[in-house]
């Protein structure tokens, strides 16, 4: 019998497919969206002297690792200088209170879509009384920075008037991060971050060079630090694609005179099912505190024993090792609260649907049995998950302190982590988009 052979697509195919598939439209949607996003986050906030602060944040970790996620936008004191940080905040909370709320939990679980736009609506409600009250410590801040409020603005008209129009920035955006998850590719709001970052590399690139060009010994250990860097990106290609398979078997069944069934197939658990997300929950968390506390230890009015307090907390706890380890616990819990909200890791729901079927796990029982069994499962593939995931994300931070190149520091502790897992997903998006096309395609024939 003559071997057929396989056909070789032309480049007249892969645009038929292109189209066909309609992730032209998408992608090209998704990247106007972005382009508003970066044009908003060029537009002044009207009375501000930008430089003041931009000179800041330049030498502020806090405020120049805020900069980083908005893209430039805290920096330059636009209208989008608060960014997409009180929707991810807004999302913590609504998230946090689904699983202690049970009236939130049934809204989630049990009443589909229409549960799912009503939680959804009070995360945006959240998200407006949180992008306010940033606003107010922001515009506060500014007024403590000799020089970075033009003089002659009326400071009661100036403040209401800033914080509506940052709490209207941070809205756009969220609706932004919505229009992309909606009808674009991938999460809009892990984009968005995705984005920010991307546009803050060639600056760091710049003080990098500015540092090691005329330092042999310098450039040495950039080499070795940008060998870490690239382990950390390998590690997390490895973390996202990881799964463990758990095998099940169908039962037979005859129609006719076919018999159906009685193959093995399997479950497919990921090593990292959150992605990105525990981390991103990480830096939001964290942030907050270290921002407030910032702000209190420059106030002038609060009392010399409570000035202390803060700046013991700044100094020993949210610093240092302590502030890492903070860190590392942090992005360990959030890993398994995210994996027990998603639907697809439920032991009890997986098993009931099993069960439903007819099929079940080789040597296990139907039932509680093959719950058990597979909350066993995902407990471990989750600890393992956490755990290496949360080391991770130390390696470019460890790497920058030991080879003393902090250029890199706000880009390297978190973002390449972010930046990686983000693309992995976007990628792993359009292939499935792509297959579930030409499945829907194939069947309509």
């Amino acid at each position: 019998m003559q071997q057929q052979k396989m056909k070789i697509p032309t480049i007249a195919d892969i645009v038929s497919n292109w189209e066909e598939t309609g992730l032209k439209k998408k992608l090209i949607f998704t990247f106007l969206i972005i382009i508003l996003f970066r044009l908003g986050a060029q537009i002044p906030l009207f009375g501000i002297n930008n430089a003041v602060f931009s000179n800041l944040a330049a030498g502020n970790n806090i405020i120049g690792f805020l900069d980083m996620f908005s893209g430039g936008a805290l920096g330059a004191v636009s209208v989008f200088a608060l960014g997409i940080g009180p929707y991810i905040t807004a999302s913590i909370i609504i998230q946090l209170l689904t699983a202690i709320i049970p009236q939130l939990e049934t809204l989630q679980k049990e009443e589909g879509e229409a549960g799912r736009r009503k939680i959804s609506q009070y995360t945006r409600i959240s998200t407006v009384f949180l992008a306010m009250f940033q606003g107010a410590i922001f515009i506060t801040y500014l007024y403590k920075l000799p020089g970075s409020i033009m003089s002659g603005t009326n400071p009661v008209l100036f403040s209401i008037g800033a914080i509506l129009t940052l709490t209207a920035g941070s809205v756009l955006v969220m609706w932004l991060a919505e229009l992309i998850t909606e009808h674009g590719i991938g999460n809009g709001g892990s984009m968005l971050i995705f984005v920010g970052i991307i546009s803050g590399i060639p600056l760091y690139i710049d003080r990098t060079h500015t540092l090691v060009a005329n330092n042999g010994q310098l450039q040495f250990l950039l080499c070795i630090m940008l060998s870490l860097f690239l382990l950390a990106m390998v590690l997390v290609v490895i973390m996202q694609e990881a799964i463990r398979k758990v095998v099940i078997v169908t039962p037979k069944r005859q129609v006719g005179n076919k018999i159906y069934g009685g193959a093995n197939t399997y479950i497919p658990f990921k090593l990292n099912p959150s992605g990105v997300m525990p981390i991103i929950f990480a830096i939001a968390i964290l942030l907050f505190p270290q921002t407030i506390l910032s702000i209190l230890g420059n106030s002038t009015v609060l009392p010399a024993w409570l000035k202390s307090g803060v700046t013991f907390i700044n100094t020993n706890i949210l610093s240092g090792a302590a502030y890492y380890v903070i860190y590392f616990v942090l992005i360990f819990l959030l890993t398994f609260f995210y994996a027990s909200i998603m639907p697809n890791m439920q032991p009890k729901d997986i098993a009931e649907n099993l069960k439903k079927s007819g099929s079940s796990i080789p040597g296990i029982k139907p039932g509680k049995p093959t719950a058990e069994a597979l909350d066993k499962i995902i407990s471990k593939i989750t600890f393992i998950g956490a755990i290496g995931l949360g080391i991770i994300a130390m390696i470019p931070t460890v790497a920058s302190k030991v080879t003393g190149i902090t250029t890199f520091q706000g880009i390297g502790s978190t973002s390449i982590i972010i930046m990686v897992g983000v693309a992995l997903d976007l990628v792993n998006q359009i292939k499935t988009y792509a297959l579930a096309q030409q499945y829907e395609g194939f069947l309509k024939k």
